[in-house]
């Protein structure tokens, strides 16, 4: 692992699973990473302990509801306050779960689109001075369900296909100071609602034939911190060829 100093991570929804992995490894990596969370607040309090011991003063936690906008300011200003800047954004933060088109409503679409697309832009809006000034970069978490849209999550599918254009979008306009990419998973963490049969066929539509893990997430959000000086506008699939299948 390449070893990388002085810099700090605003990681969105790091209080649990690819967030908290995220967070872990970029702070293995030397990283000062800023954990944000919105209702876990003892998983977010217990990881920035853990880092604290590895490293003091090297995490902290922010709570922020991302439904909201007016959280958005106050985020932004804590993350940049505890270092005094950031370098990398990590649009982690999403809401999942299905929309079918027989009872879906504004409310389900507010919640989905406000989380998953609305708080990627504003929040890069208001981090644009910090990263700017060091030659930062954005990483959005997308899906692969943003190219080929999932049954029954039709909102879901629209705010990360509208996140994959915001990150294309994003790139061109903040270049040449700052760089956007996004990373696209594919079988990672399964739902918690989603039952063996189902799993078992996305496995059999996977080039691989295997589940990923977080850590290929999280590698992947290190290198386009620290090994991709070159590289924006892209998107990464992380699938295990589940891509390829139609």
């Amino acid at each position: 692992m390449n070893y990388v100093t002085n810099k700090t991570a605003l990681i969105t929804g790091a209080g649990k699973r690819i967030g908290a992995a995220i967070a872990e490894h970029l702070h293995n990596a030397g990283m000062d990473i800023i954990i944000h969370y919105h209702t876990s607040e003892n998983a977010a309090d217990e990881l920035a302990r853990k880092l604290n011991d590895i490293r003091t003063d090297s995490a902290m936690t922010v709570q922020a509801d991302l439904q909201q906008k007016k959280d958005y300011v106050g985020l932004i200003d804590t993350a940049v306050e505890f270092k005094g800047y950031i370098d990398a954004l990590i649009n982690n933060a999403s809401a999942f779960y299905p929309t079918p088109l027989d009872n879906l409503n504004d409310e389900q679409w507010n919640e989905l689109i406000n989380i998953n697309l609305k708080a990627p832009l504003f929040l890069s809006q208001l981090a644009t001075e910090s990263l700017r000034k060091n030659k930062g970069c954005i990483i959005n978490i997308t899906d692969i369900h943003a190219n080929k849209p999932l049954a029954d999550h039709s909102i879901y599918s629209v705010s990360k296909a509208g996140l994959v254009m915001l990150t294309q979008s994003l790139a061109k306009e903040l270049a040449p100071d700052i760089r956007v990419n996004a990373i696209s998973p594919g079988a990672i963490t399964w739902p918690e609602a989603m039952d063996n049969e189902t799993k078992k066929e996305i496995l059999n539509h996977t080039a691989l034939k295997k589940t990923g893990n977080m850590e290929d997430i999280s590698k992947a959000v290190l290198f386009f911190i620290n090994d991709a000086d070159y590289i924006t506008g892209q998107i990464l699939n992380i699938d295990g060829g589940r891509t390829l299948y139609s």
